[in-house]
């Protein structure tokens, strides 16, 4: 991990009576005394089921001393509530994934007033200071997938695009990276950009939609296996459309996320490639970067020891953690997560 440092500390006197030795100790806030409020945005979809597992094992073997967690149900007037209710609780830290970006400045401008650091998980918000973002390059999934498309559509075709929500940074970052990367590099392929707001529900019915007015749709890009990848698939089966790669007909398929049945579903066939979005390093990082925060310590830009890389964002800095590209050739490999979670 990039090197800390530590700014601000100072000793407490050898000389200072024993209550205000004890008044300084407790403003080191460690692991063991300041406790960290941790909201789940989400508990509908595999990736964030995953990620919430990853965290409690976290929590039972110590690493933050945990407030117990809520879940705004992708609602941001939830997440407001939660974290005043961890506030009321005396938590010194918070862990959020806020899936609005744009409505959680407010909420964060409160936290910094209290003193209250903040770990951001797979989304960066609009504004609003914060201690750390961990996430994965989010341009870079939009980038990647449209690469893989290209190249495996022989830059011709049509394509359907399943976005997230575009109130969201991550949704944004997705959506733009994948639509400059195919205007540039493949700009024989047609893209229909279908918006759902990370609802498996919409995104199967616009793309049920699109298919009624192209039948010669011959990629998906799938911003969020978690929410899209069954509707998807019973929809392409009902249709009569899901046919094993390699076949005529197949549909070439990569979605984000990386679960465990994306990966069956890379084994059998029935879509392409995903990339593997890191819930253990998710919750692994966030955690640790709440200890830090207790610890008062600070970080700045630069290569890590986790194969990843600190940046400077507007309002703090960002562990852009990595995100592999899996296919038929890797989809076995022990180290990605959904592998490592389908033996417990």
């Amino acid at each position: 991990m990039t090197r800390l440092r530590t700014t601000g500390t100072v000793a407490c006197a050898v000389l200072l009576a024993a209550a205000a030795l004890a008044g300084c100790n407790r403003e080191s806030n460690g692991a063991g005394g300041g406790k960290v409020g941790i909201d789940m945005p989400r508990t509908d979809t595999d990736f964030w089921n995953s990620y919430q597992q990853y965290l409690e094992k976290g929590i039972d073997d110590g690493t933050v001393n945990a407030l117990p967690l809520s879940n705004s149900q992708n609602d941001i007037a939830k997440l407001v509530a939660n974290v005043q209710a961890f506030t009321d609780q005396g938590a010194k830290a918070i862990i959020m994934a806020p899936q609005d970006t744009g409505a959680i400045s407010s909420t964060l401008d409160e936290l910094k007033d209290k003193k209250i650091p903040v770990v951001s998980v797979d989304t960066r918000p609009d504004a609003g200071e914060v201690y750390m973002v961990v996430r994965a390059d989010n341009r870079a999934y939009g980038t990647k997938a449209c690469e893989y498309l290209g190249k495996q559509l022989g830059g011709k075709g049509r394509v359907a695009e399943l976005q997230g929500d575009l109130s969201s940074i991550n949704g944004r970052d997705r959506s733009e990276a994948f639509a400059s990367c195919m205007k540039e590099k493949f700009p024989g392929i047609t893209v229909h950009e279908l918006p759902t707001d990370w609802k498996g529900d919409v995104a199967s019915a616009k793309l049920q939609s699109l298919l009624a007015q192209h039948k010669d749709v011959d990629g998906i890009y799938m911003q969020a296996g978690g929410a899209f990848l069954q509707p998807t698939l019973a929809l392409l089966e009902q249709k009569k459309l899901l046919k094993p790669a390699g076949s005529d007909g197949h549909i070439t398929i990569i979605s984000n996320d990386g679960i465990p049945e994306e990966l069956d579903a890379i084994r059998s066939g029935k879509i392409d490639a995903t990339l593997s979005q890191p819930a253990d390093l998710y919750a692994k990082y966030a955690m640790e970067y709440a200890k830090a925060a207790l610890d008062g310590k600070k970080f700045k830009p630069g290569k890590t020891d986790h194969d990843s890389e600190i940046v400077k964002i507007k309002n703090g800095l960002e562990d852009q953690l990595p995100a592999p590209l899996v296919t038929k050739e890797n989809v076995d490999d022990k180290k990605l997560w959904a592998n490592q979670l389908e033996k417990k």
